[in-house]
């Protein structure tokens, strides 16, 4: 038997739903994002897996031990997660087309030579999967491949291979017949994604889901697929560089304050294990222009490189750009320059560039961002083994950030000399005592130029 079909109106942004089309969105405020879509159950699946009934338990009657994570081969991979991949969780991975999610997906697949691994894909052939694993991994016939999108025949196949291990690619290409909307609306995602998540809960074996993320960055489908995932990973980089950054958005079983980085390379992915060695020109000579900051990225330290270009402008409105570093922060520490110490600039073309591709948004780097401009503006070069961790206060005050001591030690660990830092820390709970790194404690933006560039 089949139920009459009914239709409801969805959005197509945050999955509201409505009886009727409606231009304005109550619940996300978008316009012109609900789709009509028809709902078919039936009252049978045909699937032949099936959810075994739960029944209520006492909570002192649960055992629960500590779950041994399943070693993913990447170590990047692993410290994101929180030490591995827990059993029977699903692991959602966003990002841009061409970021390298399939190309991540695979590698996985591959380097878990111990264990049987399903790949499943909608979107590319058996053969070129093939093609694409023998450039970026050595081969093993633990791996197996389904190229197939109707989620009953996926189950079907997991449910006899009995897998240790699935990977989808990507969730909004799966639909099922029991909702008559089309592959990749709200409606299937959300359908696809339950199943799935009851499968992985039930019999223990963790998923990874790729997702397609919208033009504003999102990813593609309801936020409740977001909310009913265990992790969530966002990928991110550029096209023109080879580093891509991952970020955990959520981790039901670790931290969330982590960042893996990558660089991409011909043969796949490559783990970083070192960004600040990266990171970081290895020039012969010394160059105006040229600072180090010392940044935290959730919890990880590494130093950058923060590079300004300052020249006289040759229109009557001088040109202020910055790439990797908010704009509108460079206007402001730009305007503290030119009010509390001094400098005049206001006729002057500044261009900043935060090397590597990345985009920072700690605010301790902004003395290193003071000291390229002056350095710049002079023509001056500074120490390259002097680096900086301070954020600068409207008053021209060198105010202190967070984490100070991690940020020391990651500089004294890649040979720097001196670093400049606030002179109002807390000192009764922050001990810098045990660091052979020169220590400058500063107060004001002009003591930093004067120790600096008389």
């Amino acid at each position: 038997m089949m139920a009459k079909a009914r239709s409801e109106y969805v959005c197509q942004n945050c999955g509201s739903k409505s009886p009727k089309w409606i231009g304005h969105c109550p619940a996300c405020n978008e316009w012109n994002t609900y789709v009509e879509e028809i709902i078919q159950r039936e009252d049978k699946r045909s699937s032949s897996f099936k959810k075994p009934e739960s029944i209520p338990r006492k909570v002192t009657d649960i055992t629960a031990s500590k779950e041994k994570r399943i070693h993913s081969g990447m170590n990047e991979f692993n410290r994101i997660l929180g030490g591995g991949i827990v059993p029977g969780s699903t692991i959602l991975i966003g990002g841009e087309p061409g970021i390298g999610k399939s190309t991540l997906a695979l590698q996985l697949a591959l380097r878990m030579t111990d264990r049987s691994i399903l790949y499943v894909s909608g979107e590319e052939s058996a053969e070129q999967i093939r093609l694409r694993a023998e450039r970026i991994g050595k081969l093993h016939d633990k791996c197996f491949i389904l190229t197939e999108t109707f989620l009953d025949t996926i189950l079907d196949h997991i449910s006899n291979l009995s897998p240790e291990f699935v990977i989808i690619d990507s969730i909004q290409t799966l639909y099922t017949d029991m909702i008559e909307s089309s592959p990749g609306s709200v409606s299937q995602i959300r359908e696809c994604a339950s199943r799935l998540l009851s499968y992985a809960k039930e019999y223990g074996t963790p998923f990874i889901l790729i997702g397609h993320i919208t033009k504003e960055g999102n990813i593609a489908g309801p936020k409740v697929l977001e909310h009913i995932v265990d992790t969530v990973l966002q990928f991110e980089g550029d096209d023109h560089h080879i580093y891509r950054l991952m970020r955990s958005v959520k981790n039901r079983y670790g931290s969330t304050a982590d960042l893996g980085i990558f660089e991409m390379t011909g043969a796949g992915l490559k783990e970083v294990t070192n960004p600040s060695e990266i990171l970081l020109s290895n020039y012969d000579e010394q160059l105006s222009g040229i600072a180090i900051a010392s940044t935290l990225d959730g919890i990880r330290p590494f130093l950058i490189e923060v590079q300004a270009l300052v020249s006289s402008s040759v229109y009557a409105t001088p040109q202020r750009s910055s790439t990797g570093f908010d704009l509108r922060r460079l206007g402001m520490l730009l305007a503290v320059l030119e009010k509390r110490a001094g400098f005049r600039l206001a006729s002057k073309d500044v261009f900043l560039n935060i090397a590597g591709g990345l985009r920072i948004f700690d605010p301790a780097i902004d003395l290193a961002v003071i000291v390229s401009v002056l350095s710049s503006n002079f023509d001056i070069p500074v120490d390259r083994k002097t680096c900086f961790a301070a954020e600068v206060g409207l008053s021209g005050e060198i105010r202190p950030v967070s984490r100070i001591e991690q940020r020391v030690s990651e500089a004294e660990k890649l040979g720097f000399n001196k670093i400049f830092i606030s002179k109002y820390i807390n000192r009764k709970i922050t001990d810098l005592s045990r660091f052979k790194i020169g220590i400058e404690f500063v107060g004001k933006a002009e003591d930093v130029f004067k120790r600096l560039f008389d």
